[in-house]
């Protein structure tokens, strides 16, 4: 059987993810690319202690060409023997209905952000802390601190790359990083008038707050709750 678990809330889909390896008696772990040699080889083998094989395959469609010959002919191969063994692919972002549509018949495990959080990162600007703390608590409603915080992150971070035009990879066009070059063109504007509320400056200073505040976190050194840490981060934007 074929499992797609797939969405922008990557904090849920994750643990969905664990979970399913760790029910697994027998998993195989892979990261983007798997080979028909490689599927073919696990699904024909056999084993002295389970019967069962399961298949955890991560950015799969994000990191091949779904036209290539090999990708076809892996994908040709699931679909004939997916009552063999199960295959679970896991994607950081929402997946088109054709490229799902690949596959006979799979389950589809959908994780996808509240609007709430995306109305309240779309509010951040400077001196507006009443809204934005708000915004933020009712955002907390139906989504974990975790997931808006590594949401704030990468806002933050995207805004600082488009204000401050920083050229990467040594070309000069990519003065985006990756993350912006992935964005639909209504996205990119909208950031775009975002980032011209903040000086590069103001940027950099609190991005450099959130990565204080994840080492913290992580180290177990932050001497408040994350729900406090980004309270007062608002409270100084």
């Amino acid at each position: 059987m074929v499992t797609i678990i797939h969405g922008d809330d990557i904090v849920l889909s994750r643990k969905y993810l664990q979970e399913q390896k760790q029910n697994s008696t027998n998993p195989y772990v892979f990261d983007g690319i798997i080979d028909l040699s490689t599927i073919a080889q696990i699904t024909q083998g056999s084993s002295l202690f389970s019967t069962e094989k399961n298949i955890f395959v991560e950015n799969f469609f994000s990191k091949n060409k779904l036209n290539s010959s090999e990708v076809k002919n892996v994908i040709d191969y699931i679909n004939k023997n997916e009552s063999l063994f199960g295959v679970f692919f896991w994607e950081a972002n929402v997946l088109q209905k054709k490229t799902i549509a690949l596959f006979t018949n799979p389950s589809v495990k959908s994780f996808k952000i509240p609007q709430t959080l995306f109305l309240f990162l779309d509010s951040i600007r400077p001196r507006d802390f009443r809204n934005m703390i708000n915004l933020f608590h009712n955002a907390l409603k139906n989504t974990l601190e975790e997931l808006i915080f590594f949401m704030l992150q990468r806002q933050f971070r995207l805004l600082l790359a488009l204000r401050s035009k920083v050229p990467l990879r040594g070309t000069p066009e990519s003065s985006q990083i990756d993350e912006i070059l992935r964005l639909a063109p209504w996205q990119k504007s909208k950031l775009e008038k975002q980032a011209r509320l903040f000086s590069t400056d103001s940027l950099k200073k609190t991005y450099k707050k959130l990565y204080e505040i994840d080492l913290a976190q992580k180290t177990g050194n932050l001497p408040y709750s994350l729900i406090c840490a980004i309270d007062f981060l608002l409270l100084g934007i």
